[in-house]
């Protein structure tokens, strides 16, 4: 089996989650409650955490959510990032409200504030993520590459590096999104020719649950094939729950992660015998916290039953009037078609 050589980048600490060097590709995510909303707040989160979200991230508009940090870490298991835009004050106070990083972008935040928060960070000894977007390029890189937004970002954080240099501070991470899949590739390949600093990637503002996911399916897959990438976040206009899930398959189609079933199911054709789109549907949320890594398979013929799913752990075919129940490609049962879910059910949690 093909096996991906990441590309060796520094190693920093997000609260107790290590990121970079060996360590396993971390899934992120971003809550979209108000902050300060801290009961609504942490509902999410510990759903997320039951999901298999490593890190979140929380936007921070006013004081009251800088606050409110301190009161959520109580509450979840997974470190905190507090997101800053425009006010740098916000980020000293989520700081010392206890955020485990800081996520900003400098190229909205003055040089003598950014100073600010470096020193802040470096005196709660918490690391910062550099969020180089491409619509907050600064204006002077934006004049000087025109319409290359690929050098206008790589610049950007170059130039963001070197201050951050200059005040001795290299607990850093960096992310250069765009909303597009290709400048985005391009955007990382660039900088990680040039540095080995550990990366957050992803496609920014990539849309709805469907067309999203195949961006960033397509953006994040491709660079973490080629080795660049330490942390990820699948950005979708839906549940957050998605970003998580779909980050997890990203991963484990790659062979990077695994975490609960993998479900192999038919397409459908003329052949299918069965309702295998409810089916699907009905075992994959049933099983959507389900704790182990074990490969299920439901098609919807005998064609395209244990032979092409020979390699499954459990799996059913339907038929006219029945299926079969198999293993490793044997079939074990057969069994009528009204009882295929309960009988397939009963054997995964066999399993445990």
């Amino acid at each position: 089996m093909e096996t991906i050589k990441r590309k060796k980048s520094r190693i920093i600490e997000v609260g107790n989650v290590k990121i970079g060097g060996d360590n396993p590709v971390a899934v992120q995510s971003m809550t979209n409650t108000e902050t300060k909303n801290i009961k609504k707040t942490v509902s999410q989160i510990k759903q997320l955490e039951e999901a298999g979200l490593e890190i979140i991230r929380v936007a921070v508009v006013d004081d009251e959510d800088a606050l409110s940090i301190s009161k959520i870490k109580k509450e979840i298991s997974v470190p905190i990032i507090a997101d800053i835009h425009f006010d740098y004050k916000l980020a000293l106070l989520s700081a010392k409200s206890g955020a485990d990083a800081l996520r900003i972008n400098p190229g909205n935040i003055k040089k003598e504030n950014l100073k600010e928060i470096i020193l802040c960070a470096k005196d709660f000894n918490i690391p910062i993520r550099i969020g180089v977007n491409s619509g907050s390029i600064e204006k002077s890189l934006k004049e000087k590459f025109k319409k290359d937004k690929v050098q206008a970002m790589v610049e950007s954080a170059e130039q963001s590096i070197d201050f951050f240099k200059s005040l001795n501070f290299e607990n850093i991470k960096i992310s250069l999104k765009t909303s597009s899949v290709l400048e985005t590739i391009s955007s990382y390949r660039t900088f990680s020719k040039k540095f080995d600093y550990p990366l957050h990637i992803g496609v920014t503002e990539a849309g709805p649950i469907h067309s999203g996911t195949v961006k960033s399916s397509i953006g994040i897959g491709l660079l973490l094939y080629e080795g660049i990438g330490d942390t990820i976040r699948v950005s979708l206009t839906a549940d957050p729950i998605y970003e998580v899930k779909a980050a997890y398959n990203i991963l484990r189609s790659l062979n990077l992660r695994k975490r609960g079933p993998e479900i192999i199911s038919c397409p459908t054709c003329g052949r299918c015998k069965v309702d295998i789109f409810s089916l699907t549907e009905k075992i994959e949320n049933k099983l959507s916290n389900f704790p182990l890594d074990i490969k299920i398979a439901i098609m919807g013929c005998v064609v395209n039953g244990p032979g092409e799913a020979k390699d499954a752990d459990i799996g059913i075919a339907g038929g006219n009037n029945n299926g079969v129940l198999f293993k490793k490609g044997k079939v074990i049962k057969k069994i009528v078609k009204k009882d295929l879910y309960g009988e397939l059910l009963k054997e995964i949690e066999s399993f445990i």
